[in-house]
């Protein structure tokens, strides 16, 4: 029995539009005839393909019925799957259980099911990306005057990316039980790793303990006042993700991190080389005051070429390109995830990035805003973690109680209300040691008291989380190496 050929009986007004889009109907009969034959063959097919891929609309909605019958465990049959179907004038066209029976007599070898869903795939991403062409270019012809030649690269670039990434140019409204399903593998990623994380672990137990790891699609801002740690804290974290970097292949050959990460490190204030001065005085334990000027000994120079070669095939790429727009690191970023991988983004810091490219500053509120938006999106986008540090403003020093609240935030509304998470850093030494009465008087001695138990600690205040309890977790803190880590004692967590 021939089969009843479907082009003819599309929708008069949408044949201008797809006449000549790229399609193969005979392979999205052949797979549809496959999977109704052998409902087996639906383990061979890639996660990629979903019904909207299909070119004939009752063919995608063909695969959806069936889809959701394997998924219940049920048998998925012309007779059964025709029930569904009664009221479908696209059915009753294409000639009702018949066009179904006859899918199943001429279904081609089950072994061949993923070649068709993948030519199925591969037209489907075709015709988007003529879609967006077109698009493209009636955008870059209309001339937009709010919009530049580059805000317009950086728009096509996001949705190639996102078709690149998903098959499709967005993702729209998702059903609630997709969203169910993605919440269980969080806790089942939460359950099944050692620590109880669902997110990224920071490499310092404590902070990972309350935060539960950094998650996925969050924004979190470290804030601090200049010469607090902030820089400090946010490359240890980075550092920590990319030296415990693990992943696994799939048989696609494609890669799955297992642990640690791929992390992208945008350093507005200091260059790639300061950068990777403190991280071998981390690794090497020899301060970075000290490599900077070469008072080092042949066996601490020794530490450091040891080390060098140790940790430079960490996946830490850092750019330390001063006053980059949100625009620029966001296809930078989008970028790096094409090609080499992404799990987690640092910025550093907030008040450095640009809203554009111009370098022209309308409104600060309003620009900080854009940024934050920008970074909270290229998170979600991403679905990566973005770890912003942020400058704290001068109100914070006019205070006899000098611990930083949320309003301490330098264009503090914005900030605050895209940010998943806001962590100050607070040393209490570095305010105490700037108090050094005159050395041998009594007040010196209370002085030394006071100063010598808490020299070398860190309190990070979690002023807000969006998914968890605020408080705050005690770290140590070696200024000599601007390293952070655990805090060697009981009673770490003050909860508020």
């Amino acid at each position: 029995m021939a089969l009843v050929p479907l082009l003819d009986l599309r929708a008069p007004e949408a044949a201008p539009e797809i006449t000549h889009a790229p399609s193969n109907i005979e392979a999205e009969q052949a797979l549809l005839g496959v999977l109704l034959y052998d409902n087996g063959a639906y383990e061979r097919l890639s996660d990629h393909l979903q019904p909207r891929h299909f070119f004939e609309p009752f063919h995608g909605r063909l695969f959806s019925a069936i889809q959701s019958h394997l998924r219940r465990g049920q048998l998925a049959e012309p007779i059964l799957l025709a029930e569904e179907f009664q009221r479908d004038p696209a059915f009753e066209a294409l000639g009702g259980v018949r066009y179904l029976a006859d899918l199943v007599d001429r279904a081609p070898p089950a072994a061949n099911a993923a070649d068709y869903a993948r030519v199925t795939y591969d037209l489907a991403l075709r015709r988007d990306l003529i879609r967006i062409g077109g698009e493209i270019a009636a955008s870059a012809q209309a001339g937009d005057p709010e919009m530049s030649g580059r805000d317009q690269i950086e728009a096509a670039e996001q949705q190639l990316y996102t078709l690149a990434e998903t098959g499709d140019v967005s993702s729209g409204l998702v059903g609630f039980a997709d969203a169910l399903s993605g919440a269980v593998e969080m806790a089942a990623e939460a359950y099944n790793r050692e620590g109880g994380l669902s997110g990224l672990a920071t490499g310092l137990a404590d902070l990972d303990q309350k935060l539960g790891g950094l998650h996925a699609s969050d924004l979190i801002i470290v804030a601090a006042r200049p010469s607090m740690g902030k820089t400090s804290l946010a490359t240890n974290i980075a550092f920590n993700v990319a030296k415990s970097y693990a992943y696994e292949v799939h048989p696609d050959g494609s890669r799955r991190t297992v642990n640690g990460g791929v992390v992208a490190f945008f350093s507005l204030e200091m260059s790639a080389e300061q950068l990777a001065m403190r991280l071998l005085a981390e690794v090497t334990e020899v301060p970075s005051d000290k490599i900077r000027k070469g008072e080092i000994t042949a066996s601490e120079f020794g530490r450091i070429r040891d080390a060098s070669g140790e940790i430079q095939g960490s996946p830490l790429y850092i750019d330390d390109t001063g006053g980059i727009s949100i625009g620029k690191l966001a296809a930078r970023a989008r970028r790096l995830k094409r090609t080499a991988g992404l799990d987690l983004i640092v910025v550093d810091y907030l008040q450095l990035v640009t809203a554009n490219d111009t370098g022209r500053i309308e409104n600060r509120v309003q620009e900080v805003s854009q940024i934050t938006q920008g970074l909270k999106s290229l998170a979600k986008e991403l679905s990566v973690p973005v770890i912003a540090a942020a400058q704290l403003s001068r109100q914070v020093e006019n205070r006899e109680d000098k611990k930083p609240q949320l309003a301490d935030l330098r264009e503090s509304g914005s900030i605050e209300q895209d940010a998943d998470v806001v962590m100050f850093i607070y040393r209490e030494a570095y305010y105490l040691g700037r108090a050094e009465p005159k050395e041998g008087s009594e007040e010196h001695l209370a002085w030394q008291e006071k100063l010598d138990p808490i020299r070398n600690l860190a309190e990070i205040i979690i002023g807000k989380q969006r998914h968890g309890p605020i408080g705050v977790v005690r770290l140590h803190y070696n200024e000599d190496l601007t390293k952070f880590s655990n805090h060697a004692r009981e009673g770490r967590f003050e909860v508020r």
